[in-house]
Formats: C-alpha cells, sequence, structure tokens
C-alpha cells in the first residue's frame, strides 16, 4: 500500500511540476557582473505579465534590486539571491532599479516593459463536442494511476503470504 501511495504522490508532483516550469520560461534573469559592480544585463524590455528574476550566488560583495518607484524589491543585500517579480498588466512603463549598497558607483538597471497586446474578444459561439472523442483529463489519469498502484500493491502483498 506504501508503494502505491508513493505512486501516486511522484505522479501527482510531475504533473504540476511541469506547469511550474512552463510558466517560468518567458522570465528574464538579470545577474550581477562582481568585476564592474554591474547588472548584467543592465537594460531589458518585457511585455506585460512576464517576470524579471534577480539571480546571483556566492557573490563577494551583497547586492539587492530596488526599483527606484517602489515597484519591486529583492529585500536586503545579499550575496546569494534568487527573486523573481511578474510586471502584471497596468504596469508598462520605465523602471529604473539600482543596488542600494552600489548605486554611487553606477549599478543601476532598467525594466522597460511594453503593455500586453489587446486581445481582441470575439463572439463566442457555442460549439458542441464532437462525441466520438474521448476526453482525458488530469484527474481521471491520476485516478486510473492510483487505481492501478492499488491492484499493484494488493497483487504484490498477496504473492508474499504464498
Amino acid at each position: 500500500m506504501q508503494k502505491a501511495l508513493m505512486l501516486l504522490i511522484v505522479t501527482a508532483l510531475f504533473a504540476f511540476s511541469s506547469q511550474t516550469v512552463a510558466a517560468e520560461d518567458s522570465d528574464v534573469i538579470v545577474t550581477v557582473d562582481s568585476t564592474s559592480l554591474r547588472f548584467s544585463p543592465s537594460e531589458i524590455t518585457i511585455t506585460e505579465g512576464q517576470a524579471v528574476r534577480f539571480m546571483w550566488a556566492g557573490q563577494a560583495l551583497a547586492h539587492n534590486a530596488v526599483a527606484d518607484d517602489g515597484l519591486f524589491d529583492s529585500g536586503e543585500p545579499e550575496r546569494d539571491v534568487d527573486y523573481r517579480f511578474v510586471f502584471e498588466p497596468g504596469t508598462a512603463g520605465t523602471h529604473t532599479f539600482v543596488c542600494e549598497p552600489h548605486a554611487s558607483v553606477g549599478m543601476v538597471g532598467t525594466v522597460t516593459v511594453e503593455a500586453a497586446p489587446v486581445e481582441e474578444v470575439e463572439e463566442e459561439t457555442e460549439e458542441v463536442a464532437s462525441e466520438d472523442t474521448p476526453a482525458v483529463s488530469l484527474v481521471s489519469s491520476l485516478l486510473v494511476t492510483a487505481f492501478a498502484a492499488v491492484f499493484v500493491a494488493r497483487y504484490a502483498d498477496d504473492e508474499q503470504m504464498e
């Protein structure tokens, strides 16, 4: 029974983790160039709905990324940072950010956020689903997997009893 439960958990985690990765594929990553105390890249252009990830690790000096307009703040300066900010609709414009400890030496950057394209709303027409096409959802797939795991576990227990 424990094997069945583990199989069910692993299957569920795999299904949900693939959705998380897809959401982060369009992230723009900003790192730190320690030799010149600069963000890399220092100027980026994204669209509303996209995210910027500020990532660095093992730096000799602590850094952070803080928007001048207060829109985002990665927190206190640290040597290891993984901070993600999503620019929601309504944030279009130019946002300058700085590393607070190193702003005086020019450690600044700019995020230009372009407005998300306006989606044309089409008049919805009611479509009838084709009855000859089977549909398999994630939930039904997980249920089938769970039943299979329980069956295998019981079969294994029965063999051990013999």
